[in-house]
């Protein structure tokens, strides 16, 4: 595939915003910006304001609207009045979706999985960051609180394998700095050109200025554990039709944004009452 301009690619990136709304096919086949501005080039890196504008020219809610035929209003039908939450507070449809049939979690027996679907070169997903990790720390110890890399295109892979690599060496708290490297330094941590070693170089000299060694870095980039990851990744947006970050969704049964619950303090409340509901049953 030929590599486009730098800045077609940096806007194209950027314009999506947090939504995958221009792609028409699986969220896994995507097409999607080959990569985003070269950190070590000031004059094509997008500016912190730039990244503001174009995330907020792409709604939240991403995806193509759908209209009263469409499959998720099919699974809001489908929805046992038992498996919804009492009404009053949160309404099904408005503040959060049922998933019919639901989905396979990660979480053992009497645990209960919130899943975040996030990228890191999404301003909503920078902005949720710090509320999902206040609530992380207080959740109850039957919650399963688990991370997941959005995989539209190339750009948003790149992004992946960063977390993930991230992940597999214990740094959780190099995910912070990651995002603040991307939304506050405008370092988009990625080539250009979309050449893999470049970017691999960019997102290593990042990790060993915050204390990760050269070597351990490089084990887990293309190890096995982050290549598990990134495959069980795609599945994860194919079985979720994901089509906007962040997406929320518990217990593989209901799913859930910022812009459902109405702000991020209310998202935090609706996932536990979503958590409470599944506890309960």
């Amino acid at each position: 595939m030929n590599k486009l301009p730098v800045l077609v690619l940096a806007l194209a990136a950027l314009v999506a915003g947090c939504s995958n709304k221009s792609e028409t096919a699986a969220p896994a086949e995507a097409p999607a910006a080959d990569a985003a501005s070269q950190p070590e080039s000031p004059a094509a890196a997008p500016t912190a304001e730039q990244i503001k504008q174009a995330a907020a020219a792409a709604q939240e809610s991403g995806g193509t609207e759908e209209s009263p035929g469409d499959a998720s209003l099919e699974r809001m039908a489908a929805m046992p009045e038992s498996a919804q939450l009492p009404a009053g507070k949160w309404k099904v449809g408005v503040n959060y979706k049922p998933i019919v049939p639901a989905q396979p979690t990660s979480a053992d027996a009497g645990q209960v999985e919130v899943l975040e679907v996030l990228w890191l070169g999404c301003p909503h997903c920078y902005e949720l960051e710090p509320y999902m990790e206040a609530w992380n720390k207080k959740k109850p110890a039957h919650v399963k609180f688990v991370q997941e890399a959005v995989m539209w295109g190339p750009v948003h892979r790149a992004h992946g394998r960063l977390f993930y690599t991230l992940q597999a060496l214990g740094r959780d708290d190099l995910v912070v700095k990651a995002f603040e490297q991307i939304h506050r330094r405008n370092n988009i941590l990625l080539s250009p050109t979309g050449n893999d070693a470049q970017t691999q170089s960019l997102q290593q000299a990042f990790a060993t200025a915050n204390g990760v060694k050269e070597a351990d870095f490089k084990r887990e980039y293309n190890g096995f554990s982050v290549n598990t990851r990134l495959q069980r990744a795609e599945e994860l947006m194919r079985r979720y039709r994901v089509e906007s970050v962040p997406l929320v969704i518990v217990n593989g049964k209901y799913q859930t944004d910022v812009g459902m619950a109405g702000s991020p303090e209310k998202l935090v409340s609706l996932i536990e009452d979503l958590v409470a509901t599944e506890k309960s049953r």
